[in-house]
């Protein structure tokens, strides 16, 4: 066989050449050294004869860079971050993130169908590519109050209009074992009866053996949450796909993946960014650089952010440099580090390290119903006492006890006092957690006792409460308690920190409750300002605003709270904050 020799023939337009680079083969796993030709938003050849083939508009001397493709990260949910999907396409492609893959089920959790449409339309002009997947757990579960759900004509809605690529991550793991006839189940078969190829992502924390098999026989072959690894290790010789987070980097994890031939069978992920992480320390650069530091070759590392995220949602124009591919693509000084130079989408440049990097200003992108959702009276400390149907003595109460290193909490049993009929918590040695229904639908409120890693003085009150987004307030007083609650219903939405009767921080959300359109570096003082403060009321979590916010996440181990009560996870029901054990009917000495 032979070439067809063109040598003769007239060099070739393109718009951009990228000589003398490093460049990196998906399909081995290795650099090559070589240059890179883009014509229009593609690329168009990768090899080491093209000084005479080309006429290029741009000329890039490489001087022997590292050329990537673009990040892909393919699980994560932009309101975890606080900001609007233009803040957030402008925050993550200094980070070398082209393509993004949100889920935004917390904007539905408090508008429904509606939420989701409005945030991919506040994404179509942003420069980051955003795939959207749908809501499959809006309520997470029947067992709390949220603003709005996502039925199956609602995705039939989404499937018809939108661009979609995936449904996004089940998240009620328990009834879909327990329950044939739950929503889920019923969202699931509808799936694949009517679009059977499309990817269904999961969240299946802790399950194993049959539990783990009836998930993957449901359809549900992916997880992102926290990983051991003898879960990890069942979940891939089940077939199943694992995207690893930061919180599952553990160094067993690493060694394991480092050392073992699963490359095809998982990616990095990040699911939740705070934004004061988002501005200064990174996103899926910062995982992959913490691959790299914990042993991972960057060839190995680059491949799990690139290449097999693309495929596991079927996006075969990217992923990789090769011909015909997006040109999407970073430039890196050093792969060890993962010091990033450059960044192109769609073969244009859109940043550069030694250039400024300044946020447009932008205008109010959702609809004017969508700064007033919060319709919830202001409360007083009365709100803040827990009435119980009980005479004077001891009773066995349970505790949520808070976790550093974890968004798991676990169930304490204790003894506390009741006088009068009222729960005599402040002197319990615990502090309070209280929601209340802000949707303006049926008034529900309920009460539990929390310990462990958590403040220890003063009060935190927000309605960035995943995922229904009810107005969920920790305290140790009710004075402390009730200011809190009140500025944040006041403000429409947010955080605030309260001590000894006086502000110490706070953060409007005016959208929907939970997302600002301030610009990204404005935001990340402010939310920096935030977990000072809980810290100084005693926090001692790695990431207290993660921890708060998922208090009333009633599908995350193992004791959460609802505007129903308190949520036995595991056995997905409520449960009585007084056990119903009496210690002592007498009246106590507390």
């Amino acid at each position: 066989m032979s070439s067809v020799n063109t040598s003769a023939s007239s060099p070739i337009a393109v718009d951009l050449l990228i000589t003398n680079v490093q460049v990196y083969n998906s399909y081995y796993k290795e650099f090559r050294t070589g240059d890179v030709a883009v014509k229009g938003d593609k690329f168009l050849y990768i090899g080491q004869q093209s000084s005479d083939r080309f006429a290029a508009e741009q000329i890039i001397e490489g001087h022997r860079r590292y050329m990537i493709p673009g990040l892909i990260d393919i699980h994560l949910h932009i309101e975890s971050s606080m900001v609007t999907p233009a803040t957030f396409s402008h925050g993550i492609l200094r980070r070398g993130v082209t393509t993004i893959v949100p889920e935004p089920h917390e904007m539905a959790n408090v508008f429904g169908l509606e939420g989701v449409k409005e945030m991919i339309a506040a994404s179509q002009d942003v420069t980051c590519d955003m795939m959207y997947s749908i809501p499959s757990s809006v309520p997470a579960t029947p067992l709390e109050t949220t603003g709005g759900s996502i039925e199956i004509a609602d995705i039939d809605e989404l499937m018809r209009t939108e661009s979609i690529i995936c449904l996004g991550e089940i998240m009620n793991y328990v009834d879909v074992i327990r329950d044939p006839e739950c929503k889920t189940n019923q969202i699931l078969r509808h799936m694949k009866t009517h679009y059977p190829h499309l990817v269904i992502e999961g969240h299946t924390p802790k399950l194993l053996d049959l539990d783990l098999h009836q998930l993957i026989t449901a359809g549900i072959d992916s997880d992102h949450t926290h990983q051991s690894i003898e879960g990890m290790t069942e979940r891939i010789a089940a077939g199943m796909f694992i995207e690893l987070q930061e919180k599952s980097m553990t160094p067993e994890i690493m060694d394991y993946m480092i050392h073992h031939d699963v490359a095809e069978h998982f990616c990095f992920v990040t699911d939740d960014v705070m934004t004061d992480s988002l501005a200064w320390r990174g996103h899926l650069d910062y995982i992959v650089r913490k691959a790299i530091q914990m042993g991972m070759a960057p060839e190995a590392a680059v491949y799990a952010a690139t290449f097999t995220p693309a495929r596991r949602m079927n996006m075969s124009d990217r992923g990789a440099i090769a011909p015909g591919k997006l040109a999407d693509f970073i430039l890196l000084s050093d792969i060890e580090q993962f010091q990033i130079d450059e960044v192109y989408k769609k073969g244009l440049c859109v940043y550069q390290q030694d250039q400024p990097y300044i946020q447009p200003s932008s205008q109010p992108q959702f609809p004017a119903h969508f700064y007033q959702s919060v319709k919830l009276e202001l409360l007083n400390e009365q709100h803040f006492q827990v009435p119980v149907h009980n005479d004077d003595g001891l009773y066995e109460c349970r505790v949520m006890m808070v976790k550093d290193g974890s968004t798991f909490t676990e169930e304490r049993l204790t003894d506390v006092s009741v006088r009068n009929q009222q729960l005599m918590w402040e002197q319990s040695g615990y502090g309070l957690i209280a929601t209340f229904e802000r949707y303006g639908k049926n008034g529900n409120h309920a009460y539990g006792l929390i310990g462990g890693d958590t403040i220890t003085r003063g009060a935190i009150a927000t309605t960035y409460s995943h995922d229904n987004h009810n107005l969920l307030v920790v305290g140790r007083n009710p004075q402390d308690m009730a200011i809190a609650a009140n500025e944040v219903i006041s403000k429409q939405g947010g955080f605030c920190v309260v001590l000894d009767g006086e502000i110490i921080a706070s953060l409007h959300l005016p959208v929907g409750g939970i997302l600002t359109e301030a610009p990204l570096e404005e935001t990340a003082v402010a939310v920096d300002q935030l977990v000072t403060a809980m810290r100084e009321l005693g926090y001692k979590h790695y990431n207290p605003i993660m921890s708060i916010s998922t208090h009333s996440l009633p599908v995350s181990p193992a004791l959460k709270i609802t505007d129903y009560g308190l949520i036995d996870v595991n056995h997905g029901k409520v449960v009585p904050l007084l056990t119903g054990a009496t210690r002592n009917s007498m009246n106590s000495s507390y």
